[in-house]
């Protein structure tokens, strides 16, 4: 497969293929479930412009992709891109539990455009290593597209092994890691003997992953917080240890009120309606926020400094 001619935004670092400060957007939604590709534009360029995001990642886990279809998909790409593609690396979420419909959902998002894919772990089936290898190797051979690997075996029930790892890396293709796992000594490991990239995935480690080499973050909080984020990477990178730390600990807050008590796609459109930015309502089998919880929220994020509408 040759090199994808897919542009994406200049000046990126190769010490971070995708970007340093990357949010898992939201797909929003009217209130009768239908996908507000409009709404989904005006986030995005609210993501990059306002929330300083270096890029996003569409459709997927927080974009609601187990219940959107393969069209909508392509089509809310396709508005991100016009929106932000520019200035901004848009990666796409490809990954099922489907192998030949990850291949189909692959070579469509370099159709119409994307940047790079992210490819989750089958889940549910929990394939053995080999399965996982073969799985994720077929992807990455089916475009010319970059691919980040996404392990998160809390929702797939099955990990990415380090050895696996360590073998994938050898593709020319698979160049980074979302990791949701947590175990920082393995990916250590991956990192020390690769040049795989790693993400972090579990916006409650944001901090400790880049204290093991971490290139950034694919976070949930960067809906209402993503400027934040950047100026943590940015501390940290410029060895301001004590401003980093200091940001972490403001936020702490906003991760347990977005990321703890509830789905995350939940309170992320949640969060988004306080401040005034298109989210909408969630697809079953998710609910919507309840009141009581969306009040609780609007008076965490205050208390964080995030500012939210006034109302009740």
């Amino acid at each position: 497969m040759a090199p994808s001619t897919n542009a994406v935004p200049q000046g990126r670092d190769e010490s971070a293929p995708f970007g340093r400060m990357l949010t898992a957007m939201v797909t929003p939604m009217t209130a009768d479930g239908v996908v507000d590709y409009d709404g989904a534009a005006r986030l995005a360029a609210y993501l990059v412009d306002e929330q300083r995001n270096d890029g996003l990642v569409v459709s997927g886990t927080t974009g609601e992709s187990p219940t959107t279809s393969d069209a909508e998909d392509e089509r809310l790409l396709r508005a991100v891109l016009e929106s932000v593609g520019d200035r901004a690396t848009v990666v796409a979420g490809v990954g099922t539990n489907n192998t030949v419909h990850t291949l189909k959902l692959a070579r469509q998002a370099e159709r119409a455009g994307a940047h790079g894919l992210l490819v989750v772990t089958p889940y549910y089936n929990k394939p053995p290593q080999e399965g996982l290898a073969r799985h994720f190797t077929m992807v990455a051979d089916a475009t010319g597209l970059p691919v980040m690997l996404y392990d998160i075996p809390g929702r797939t029930g099955t990990p990415i092994a380090t050895e696996t790892l360590l073998r994938l890396a050898g593709h020319r293709r698979i160049i980074a890691v979302k990791d949701a796992k947590g175990d920082l000594f393995a990916a250590s490991k991956v990192m020390a003997e690769t040049d795989l990239v790693f993400y972090s995935g579990d916006d409650a480690l944001n901090l400790p992953w880049l204290s093991v080499g971490a290139a950034g973050f694919v976070s949930v909080i960067g809906h209402v917080v993503g400027a934040d984020l950047h100026d943590l990477i940015d501390a940290y990178r410029a060895g301001d240890m004590a401003q980093a730390l200091e940001i972490h600990r403001r936020l702490l807050p906003v991760v347990t009120a977005i990321m703890t008590r509830t789905q995350g796609v939940i309170a992320a459109k949640a969060a988004l309606a306080l401040v005034g930015q298109p989210g909408g309502a969630v697809r079953p089998p998710l609910v919507d926020a309840t009141p009581e919880f969306a009040a609780a929220l609007r008076e965490e994020l205050a208390a964080a400094g995030v500012k939210i509408l006034e109302g009740p």
